[in-house]
Protein backbone atom coordinates (compact mmCIF):
# COMPACT_ATOMS: atom_id res chain seq x y z
CA UNK A 1 0.00 0.00 0.00
CA UNK A 2 1.56 3.48 -0.81
CA UNK A 3 0.78 4.98 2.56
CA UNK A 4 1.21 8.54 0.96
CA UNK A 5 -1.79 8.53 -1.09
CA UNK A 6 -3.72 8.09 2.55
CA UNK A 7 -1.94 9.89 5.07
CA UNK A 8 -1.35 13.75 5.67
CA UNK A 9 0.48 14.03 8.62
CA UNK A 10 1.23 17.47 9.78
CA UNK A 11 3.73 16.21 12.80
CA UNK A 12 5.57 13.30 12.40
CA UNK A 13 8.42 11.62 14.21
CA UNK A 14 11.31 10.52 12.43
CA UNK A 15 13.76 7.88 14.57
CA UNK A 16 16.99 7.58 12.59
CA UNK A 17 18.66 4.04 13.45
CA UNK A 18 21.37 2.69 11.34
CA UNK A 19 22.67 -0.78 11.28
CA UNK A 20 26.23 -0.60 12.44
CA UNK A 21 27.42 0.68 15.79
CA UNK A 22 31.32 0.54 17.00
CA UNK A 23 30.24 1.00 21.30
CA UNK A 24 27.35 -2.12 20.80
CA UNK A 25 27.33 -4.67 17.61
CA UNK A 26 23.66 -4.37 16.43
CA UNK A 27 22.80 -1.69 19.08
CA UNK A 28 19.33 -0.47 17.99
CA UNK A 29 18.13 -4.42 18.32
CA UNK A 30 19.73 -4.44 21.90
CA UNK A 31 16.53 -6.10 23.79
CA UNK A 32 16.33 -3.44 26.77
CA UNK A 33 12.94 -5.06 29.40
CA UNK A 34 12.37 -7.85 27.05
CA UNK A 35 12.10 -5.50 23.56
CA UNK A 36 14.53 -4.19 20.63
CA UNK A 37 15.99 -1.08 21.71
CA UNK A 38 14.33 0.58 19.16
CA UNK A 39 10.65 -0.40 19.72
CA UNK A 40 10.43 1.27 22.96
CA UNK A 41 10.95 4.80 20.93
CA UNK A 42 8.13 3.78 18.45
CA UNK A 43 5.57 2.81 21.06
CA UNK A 44 6.05 6.02 22.82
CA UNK A 45 5.93 8.42 19.24
CA UNK A 46 2.40 6.10 18.35
CA UNK A 47 1.02 6.63 21.90
CA UNK A 48 1.62 10.29 21.11
CA UNK A 49 -1.63 12.17 20.97
CA UNK A 50 0.47 15.30 19.14
CA UNK A 51 2.28 12.67 16.65
CA UNK A 52 0.66 11.86 13.12
CA UNK A 53 2.76 9.17 12.29
CA UNK A 54 5.81 7.05 12.78
CA UNK A 55 9.40 6.67 10.67
CA UNK A 56 12.11 4.69 11.15
CA UNK A 57 15.17 5.50 8.84
CA UNK A 58 17.55 3.04 8.69
CA UNK A 59 20.11 1.01 6.49
CA UNK A 60 19.47 -1.89 8.05
CA UNK A 61 16.60 -4.44 6.33
CA UNK A 62 16.35 -6.26 9.83
CA UNK A 63 15.92 -2.95 11.51
CA UNK A 64 13.50 -1.70 8.98
CA UNK A 65 11.03 -5.26 9.66
CA UNK A 66 11.00 -4.80 12.98
CA UNK A 67 10.14 -1.14 12.48
CA UNK A 68 7.05 -2.11 10.89
CA UNK A 69 6.28 -4.85 13.06
CA UNK A 70 5.77 -2.91 15.89
CA UNK A 71 3.63 -0.09 13.66
CA UNK A 72 6.33 2.56 11.98
CA UNK A 73 6.70 2.83 8.43
CA UNK A 74 10.22 2.66 7.17
CA UNK A 75 12.87 4.90 5.12
CA UNK A 76 15.83 2.77 3.62
CA UNK A 77 18.38 5.19 4.11
CA UNK A 78 21.59 4.58 1.99
CA UNK A 79 25.38 3.31 3.30
CA UNK A 80 26.69 6.88 2.61
CA UNK A 81 24.04 8.15 4.83
CA UNK A 82 24.50 5.55 7.32
CA UNK A 83 28.38 5.73 8.02
CA UNK A 84 30.01 6.54 11.62
CA UNK A 85 30.47 10.20 10.05
CA UNK A 86 26.71 10.63 9.32
CA UNK A 87 25.32 13.23 11.37
CA UNK A 88 21.44 12.69 12.48
CA UNK A 89 20.63 15.79 10.47
CA UNK A 90 21.36 14.07 7.19
CA UNK A 91 19.07 11.39 8.26
CA UNK A 92 16.45 13.85 8.85
CA UNK A 93 16.62 15.61 6.46
CA UNK A 94 16.75 12.57 3.92
CA UNK A 95 13.88 11.40 5.53
CA UNK A 96 11.76 14.50 5.09
CA UNK A 97 12.53 14.70 1.50
CA UNK A 98 10.73 11.54 1.32
CA UNK A 99 7.89 12.31 3.38
CA UNK A 100 7.67 15.37 1.15
CA UNK A 101 8.12 13.33 -2.05
CA UNK A 102 4.89 10.86 -0.63
CA UNK A 103 2.46 13.97 -0.57
CA UNK A 104 2.84 14.78 3.14
CA UNK A 105 2.96 18.39 4.42
CA UNK A 106 5.01 18.08 7.44
CA UNK A 107 4.60 21.19 10.15
CA UNK A 108 6.93 19.77 12.47
CA UNK A 109 9.51 17.01 12.72
CA UNK A 110 10.13 14.80 16.40
CA UNK A 111 13.38 13.49 15.85
CA UNK A 112 14.00 10.76 18.48
CA UNK A 113 16.75 9.00 19.18
CA UNK A 114 16.32 5.19 19.60
CA UNK A 115 19.44 5.18 21.96
CA UNK A 116 16.86 7.11 24.86
CA UNK A 117 14.32 4.48 25.76
CA UNK A 118 13.82 6.64 29.03
CA UNK A 119 10.24 9.03 28.05
CA UNK A 120 7.01 8.68 28.09
CA UNK A 121 4.03 9.42 25.19
CA UNK A 122 3.31 12.81 27.66
CA UNK A 123 6.81 14.26 27.26
CA UNK A 124 6.70 14.31 23.44
CA UNK A 125 3.44 15.72 23.80
CA UNK A 126 4.23 18.70 25.93
CA UNK A 127 6.62 19.57 23.71
CA UNK A 128 4.45 19.55 20.49
CA UNK A 129 2.32 21.63 22.23
CA UNK A 130 5.01 24.23 23.90
CA UNK A 131 6.66 24.76 20.59
CA UNK A 132 3.23 25.48 18.84
CA UNK A 133 2.04 27.65 22.19
CA UNK A 134 5.58 29.62 22.67
CA UNK A 135 5.81 29.78 18.28
CA UNK A 136 9.33 28.00 18.69
CA UNK A 137 11.66 27.20 15.63
CA UNK A 138 13.26 24.37 17.34
CA UNK A 139 13.28 22.51 21.04
CA UNK A 140 16.10 20.09 22.59
CA UNK A 141 14.62 17.81 25.78
CA UNK A 142 16.73 18.30 28.83
CA UNK A 143 17.01 17.93 32.59
CA UNK A 144 17.25 20.45 35.29
CA UNK A 145 20.96 20.22 37.15
CA UNK A 146 20.50 21.53 40.24
CA UNK A 147 23.02 21.95 43.30
CA UNK A 148 25.35 20.38 41.37
CA UNK A 149 29.25 21.78 41.96
CA UNK A 150 30.65 20.70 38.50
CA UNK A 151 34.62 20.33 38.00
CA UNK A 152 36.34 20.21 34.68
CA UNK A 153 40.14 19.51 33.78
CA UNK A 154 41.62 22.65 32.67
CA UNK A 155 45.60 23.27 31.10
CA UNK A 156 46.23 23.63 34.70
CA UNK A 157 44.85 20.82 36.60
CA UNK A 158 41.41 20.64 37.72
CA UNK A 159 39.08 23.65 38.11
CA UNK A 160 35.48 24.53 39.41
CA UNK A 161 33.21 25.33 36.96
CA UNK A 162 30.06 26.74 38.20
CA UNK A 163 31.20 27.78 41.75
CA UNK A 164 34.08 28.86 43.65
CA UNK A 165 35.92 26.39 45.43
CA UNK A 166 37.66 29.06 47.20
CA UNK A 167 34.20 30.61 48.80
CA UNK A 168 32.07 27.75 48.98
CA UNK A 169 28.37 28.24 48.83
CA UNK A 170 25.63 26.16 49.96
CA UNK A 171 24.57 23.76 46.82
CA UNK A 172 20.78 25.47 47.34
CA UNK A 173 22.30 28.77 45.72
CA UNK A 174 23.75 27.31 42.81
CA UNK A 175 22.16 28.50 39.67
CA UNK A 176 20.28 25.77 37.83
CA UNK A 177 21.66 24.65 34.54
CA UNK A 178 19.90 22.27 31.97
CA UNK A 179 21.70 19.25 30.50
CA UNK A 180 20.65 18.46 26.98
CA UNK A 181 19.82 14.38 27.97
CA UNK A 182 19.56 14.11 23.92
CA UNK A 183 15.74 12.28 23.96
CA UNK A 184 14.45 14.17 20.98
CA UNK A 185 14.46 17.24 19.81
CA UNK A 186 11.34 19.05 17.95
CA UNK A 187 12.18 20.80 15.09
CA UNK A 188 9.87 22.90 11.78
CA UNK A 189 11.49 21.84 8.47
CA UNK A 190 12.21 25.43 7.68
CA UNK A 191 14.58 25.47 10.44
CA UNK A 192 16.33 22.18 9.40
CA UNK A 193 17.37 23.13 6.06
CA UNK A 194 18.09 26.95 6.66
CA UNK A 195 20.92 26.10 9.16
CA UNK A 196 21.37 22.44 8.31
CA UNK A 197 20.84 21.79 12.29
CA UNK A 198 18.27 20.42 14.36
CA UNK A 199 18.50 23.65 16.29
CA UNK A 200 17.75 27.23 15.26
CA UNK A 201 15.28 30.53 15.05
CA UNK A 202 13.45 30.51 18.95
CA UNK A 203 15.14 27.32 20.74
CA UNK A 204 12.94 26.29 23.67
CA UNK A 205 14.18 24.22 26.03
CA UNK A 206 11.56 21.04 27.57
CA UNK A 207 12.13 19.90 31.18
CA UNK A 208 12.10 16.37 31.50
CA UNK A 209 12.16 14.50 34.85
CA UNK A 210 16.05 13.92 35.87
CA UNK A 211 15.50 10.28 35.66
CA UNK A 212 15.36 10.61 31.88
CA UNK A 213 18.68 11.61 31.85
CA UNK A 214 19.81 8.45 30.83
CA UNK A 215 20.92 6.89 27.48
CA UNK A 216 22.61 4.13 26.10
CA UNK A 217 25.70 4.28 24.89
CA UNK A 218 27.97 1.23 26.74
CA UNK A 219 26.68 -1.94 27.23
CA UNK A 220 27.16 -0.82 31.31
CA UNK A 221 24.40 1.88 30.50
CA UNK A 222 21.88 -1.31 29.61
CA UNK A 223 21.39 -2.78 33.46
CA UNK A 224 21.18 0.82 34.46
CA UNK A 225 18.74 1.74 32.26
CA UNK A 226 16.13 -1.50 32.18
CA UNK A 227 16.43 -0.89 36.20
CA UNK A 228 15.30 3.02 35.84
CA UNK A 229 12.45 2.02 32.90
CA UNK A 230 11.19 -1.02 35.66
CA UNK A 231 11.46 1.45 38.83
CA UNK A 232 9.38 4.18 37.18
CA UNK A 233 6.87 1.23 35.63
CA UNK A 234 8.07 2.88 31.72
CA UNK A 235 8.66 -0.93 30.97
CA UNK A 236 4.68 -1.49 30.51
CA UNK A 237 4.33 0.04 27.52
Amino acid sequence: MDLGRYIVAEVVAIIPARGGSKGIPRKNLLEVCGRPLLVWSILQARESDEIDSVWVSSDSPEILSVAEEYGAVGIERSAELSGDEASSESAWLHGLTHLESRGLDVEFVVGMQATSPVRESVDLDGAVEMVRSENLDSLLSVVEVQDFFVWRIGSSGPESVNYNYRSRQRRQVIENQYLENGSFYVFSPETLRKHSNRLGGRIGLYVMDRHKMFQIDAEDDVALVEAIMHGYGLDAA
